[in-house]
């Protein structure tokens, strides 16, 4: 692939990453958020499944591998975007997008304390880094609100997802994983919906709109396209990356919802890219050709 070709398709994949988030927010003006995400992963897991299914790959095999897909959609779908958009109810979009996508930050410090990994001094920077990129764009809102708590607990999530799959995911085809997890975090979800909220759904052009964009292009193709970059290219080079989701969500809560820009919200947006840049940036190492 010609480097525009791949630059363009990294771009266009952490753009629906990013511009998820206030496109659920105008969701949100018609459906209850916990119902809303229930259902863009049924449709997106419904669909994804019938794929799968009609392409002929590996299905899950036995109840170990099935509980395996469960934990990972309540963590990753149901967790990551559940508490997202539920804390969206009090932060905004550009902020539940900063929260979420420090999950990289987060997998350090949980690979360190759960499994004894071993990080470089540059990546613990951009952990440092990050964190204070946090406290930057919050300034003085930092607090222990519903919105921060819950919100932080969606990157918390998602870095447990990212830790589950690293363990379990090579026993699984990538896109039959990603399928089920979509479907089986969705019904997670619906019983959230049930049980936290008060579900409703407005039937609008708009809010049938919303659903189908965030299940085909925020999940379907945004899982295909990143699926694919990762395997045509370097992982840990193309997760280097994700640093620009974040920048989007800010940029499309502020064209889509008018959300303030303030400053310092750019200000800890960059620190918090930078922070995620440098925890997934490759080893450089010199090749030395003996004498």
């Amino acid at each position: 692939m010609k480097r525009y070709q791949y630059a363009l398709l990294v771009v266009g994949t952490t753009f629906l990453m990013g511009v998820a988030f206030p496109i659920g927010g105008i969701g949100m003006r018609y459906a209850s958020p916990l119902l809303l995400m229930s259902l863009r992963f049924l449709v997106a897991g419904v669909l994804m499944a019938a794929f799968v299914a009609a392409a002929r790959r590996r299905q899950p095999n036995g109840l170990k591998q099935w509980l395996r897909l469960l934990v990972i959609g309540c963590c990753q779908t149901a967790g990551a975007m559940g508490f997202a958009y539920y804390a969206m109810q009090w932060i905004t979009s550009g902020e539940a997008a900063i929260l979420t996508f420090t999950n990289p930050l987060l997998v350090i410090v949980l690979s360190t304390l759960l499994l004894g990994a071993r990080y470089r001094i540059a990546q613990w920077f951009g952990v440092v880094l990050g964190l204070l990129g946090v406290a930057v764009t919050f300034g003085s809102n930092l607090s222990l609100e519903p919105g921060m708590i819950i919100g932080f607990m969606s990157a918390v999530s998602f870095a447990a997802a990212t830790l589950f799959v690293r363990r379990w995911g090579s026993g699984f085809d990538t896109w039959v994983m990603t399928a089920y997890q979509m479907l089986l975090g969705g019904l997670v979800l619906l019983a959230a919906s049930a049980l936290l909220e008060k579900p409703h759904f407005t039937l609008a052009w708009t809010s049938v709109m919303v659903v189908l964009g965030l299940a085909v292009f925020c999940s379907i193709v945004q899982f295909s396209c990143w699926y694919y970059l990762l395997g045509i290219g370097d992982p840990g080079k193309t997760s280097s990356y994700l640093f620009l989701a974040p920048m989007f969500g800010v940029l499309s809560g502020w064209a889509l919802l008018g959300e303030k820009l303030e400053w310092y919200v750019g200000a800890g947006a960059l620190l918090i890219c930078a922070g995620i840049y440098l925890v997934n940036r490759p080893r450089i190492t010199a090749s030395v050709n003996s004498q």
